[in-house]
């Protein structure tokens, strides 16, 4: 479970879309809440034992509460379901500070793009980028009306004439024409489905650009396939230690047996958490958190996920 964790409660629900509510948290003791900025998460234990991430979507000027939206899915780990059965207005949940992977950078024009419950950050974005006077565009794309949370909400807002809505008919995006308009030194972000966030990423790279103009954010992790897993070993270098990492088993679960604490939330590669300084060795990566270049690197790996290419990982720890 993630360190630091502190509570909160829960001061009020809402049912944004067909299967997505949102809830409002304020601190217990009605003090300002550590500060965000757009694109930030925080974890919430969703059940005892159980802490999941969700994007913060509310104006990150605002110190008073956090609102977090969340997606029922049946094919969630368990987090989902938890969060719309269980946590009600008055409870009190524990919760982390903000942490931000999906910052926004520096750019003379932003393009936004969210896919279904990717809204959450890219919502976020437009709030702030709309208070500081920014150039962005933001495109929404949902299932349908039904399933579009927090609609009404941008239509009634300040930037409305810069979001166009897209459902999976006639009005589906025409994701190439977004990225053509967007122009030459724009960046872009997009957080929604994984099928979503490939099919934009693929298009940005067949028009050439740059990778460090395109940002995404997933929420789940693609599946690999573990059929041809190798064991390997770690090498602990504060003491040498060497611990044996079996096929069907991940490093974050050794390293947590024997002792050793590592800072751990999504378990799936995609929150950079656990993440841990490679001395020695060639890791396997399997997480999408780390860009290219620092794959390339070899200097870090997520030990809930990747592997190792070489027979053992020197750890810097």
């Amino acid at each position: 479970m993630s360190s630091g964790m502190f509570e909160a409660k829960v001061v009020a629900r809402v049912q944004e879309a067909q299967d997505i509510a949102s809830l409002e948290l304020a601190g217990m003791d009605g003090a300002p809440l550590p500060p965000f900025t757009a694109g930030a998460h925080i974890d919430i234990e969703a059940a005892p034992g159980l802490v999941r991430q969700y994007s913060l979507c509310n104006d990150p000027r605002e110190r008073h509460r956090y609102r977090i939206a969340v997606l029922r899915d049946p094919a969630s780990r368990g987090g989902s379901q938890a969060v719309h059965e269980r946590i009600q207005p008055g409870a009190t949940v524990r919760i982390s500070a903000p942490r931000n992977h999906f910052a926004l950078a520096p750019a003379p024009r932003y393009l936004l793009l969210a896919g279904g419950i990717g809204v959450t950050p890219i919502l976020c974005m437009a709030q702030q980028l709309a208070h500081e006077g920014a150039e962005f565009r933001m495109h929404y794309c949902a299932r349908s009306p039904e399933r579009m949370a927090f609609a009404g909400r941008i239509r009634q807002s300040g930037f409305a004439d810069r979001v166009s809505f897209h459902f999976d008919t006639a009005q589906a995006l025409d994701i190439g024409a977004a990225l053509l308009d967007a122009g030459a030194d724009a960046h872009l972000y997009v957080c929604g489905p994984g099928g979503f966030i490939d099919a934009v990423t693929t298009a940005a790279m067949g028009q050439g650009w740059e990778e460090g103009r395109v940002h995404r954010e997933y929420f789940t992790a693609p599946v690999h396939d573990s059929s041809g897993d190798r064991p390997f070993a770690l090498r602990i270098a504060s003491t040498g230690r060497l611990l044996a990492v079996p096929a069907g088993k991940t490093a974050l679960a050794v390293l947590q047996e024997n002792g050793i604490d590592i800072p751990v939330s999504c378990e799936q590669g995609i929150c950079g958490t656990c993440a841990t300084r490679v001395l020695d060795g060639v890791p396997e990566h399997r997480d999408d958190y780390l860009t290219d270049a620092e794959r390339a690197a070899n200097d870090q790996f997520t030990p809930c996920c990747s592997r190792a290419r070489s027979g053992t990982l020197v750890l810097d720890l």
